[in-house]
């Protein structure tokens, strides 16, 4: 025996930590396991009246049995026409779209099929928390932008080793919608540089009523260096059924094709199969509901202001991105005082960038306005008490 235990963690993963939003929303659910009462502003995710799916209409063979490691035919049509239609991006379905389990894994694929250890991938804060450790964990390396460096500014992040950029477009946590001029530019670095542009266009529905999504792929219809992965979880509040999927050049898709078949074989048949046979109807039931949570999101925007409580600039999604003002804790410490002395739960800032650890991110699509301004006046109060 050489004194090595087989319970040791690989070196990699000693070095990941737990998703923080993930983290946060798991001790929710242990506290009202125990009867607690928080105010959940930390969920990523809106909560619809959305009706139970029936089965009953279909055969057992079409639900308990796998499907196409592409994914579905019929739900890749809808979701290419969709994409067609809405954002004049063409797309073929049988070799440019993938359906996998949830747009977290799709995201992952990608990296898995396009990036070689060493590789630099440029991600925007605040960034969606699981990017760098995505990259991280290709053999990538993460190159951050702090929140305050613009769009237009990158050219000096990119080097001969770069790769990739990520753009979260309608951006978690801050709710910002990237420009036509900004979206002009990301395109540009991409040709210039030979770069991939991932375009994760998870919150595409979630935008202010009366404007348009512009999807980043519809200035690249050949799809020579944008891939875009897309949510179907989000955008229909049944974030729980975990089913995204990836467009892109079907050379790229070949080989996201393969690492989905090693780790997932294919998306949940059952779910799949229910997302096609209903796809316009659920969009019709959704969307109303979508642009009242836009709504409110704006609304809380103009109650934090009341309060004096900065946010960074955005319109979309059902997150506000809040500045912790004169605290002087740390975006951890807060959420976890706040918490446990309030029972208001938030996101720490620092899961989307070290440049963000003086921010918060609050989430509106799982409570009632009154137990929204019940969270945030406990926020303006910590802050308040913990000011310098």
């Amino acid at each position: 025996m050489d004194g090595r235990s087989p319970l040791r963690p690989s070196a990699l993963l000693e070095t990941v930590d737990q998703a923080i939003s993930i983290k946060y929303n798991n001790l929710v659910y242990d506290l009202e396991a125990t009867g607690h009462d928080i105010v959940t502003l930390s969920l990523g995710e809106s909560f619809f009246d959305v009706p139970a799916p029936d089965f009953g209409g279909f055969e057992p063979d079409e639900l308990h049995h796998y499907s196409h490691s592409r994914g579905l035919p019929e739900l890749r049509r809808r979701l290419a026409k969709y994409y067609g239609d809405e954002f004049g991006l063409p797309v073929d379905p049988d070799h440019e779209i993938l359906i996998t389990a949830g747009s977290k894994v799709a995201i992952y694929l990608a990296l898995l099929a396009t990036v070689e250890p060493g590789d630099e991938v440029v991600v925007l804060e605040p960034s969606w928390l699981s990017y760098a450790t995505q990259v991280w964990l290709c053999g990538g390396v993460p190159v951050s932008v702090p929140h305050d460096v613009g769009v237009f500014e990158l050219d000096r992040y990119v080097t001969g080793r770069t790769r990739a950029i990520i753009v979260n477009n309608p951006n978690n946590p801050s709710g910002r919608v990237y420009t036509q001029a900004e979206l002009d530019f990301l395109h540009e670095l991409a040709e210039r540089h030979g770069l991939l542009l991932v375009a994760d266009e998870a919150y595409n529905e979630f935008v202010a009523p009366g404007t348009r999504f512009v999807a980043c792929g519809a200035a690249d219809s050949g799809k020579r260096h944008t891939l875009t992965i897309n949510s179907m979880s989000k955008n229909y509040g049944i974030s729980g059924w975990r089913v995204g999927y990836v467009i892109a050049h079907r050379t790229l898709i070949e080989q996201i094709l393969k690492v989905n078949q090693h780790l997932i074989t294919c998306a949940p048949t059952p779910l799949t199969r229910y997302l096609a046979e209903n796809f316009d109807t659920l969009i019709e039931r959704t969307r109303p509901q979508i642009q009242r949570v836009v709504e409110t999101r704006n609304e809380v925007a103009g109650w934090l202001a009341e309060r004096g409580i900065e946010v960074l600039p955005g319109s979309a999604t059902f997150y506000l991105f809040a500045s912790l003002g004169d605290s002087t804790l740390g975006s951890d410490a807060f959420a976890e005082r706040l918490l446990r002395e309030s029972g208001v739960s938030v996101v720490p800032g620092i899961a989307y960038g070290e440049s963000c650890d003086h921010y918060v991110r609050i989430s509106v699509g799982a409570e009632t306005p009154e137990r929204i301004r019940r969270g945030i006046d406990a926020i303006a109060r910590l802050i308040a008490n913990t000011g310098g």
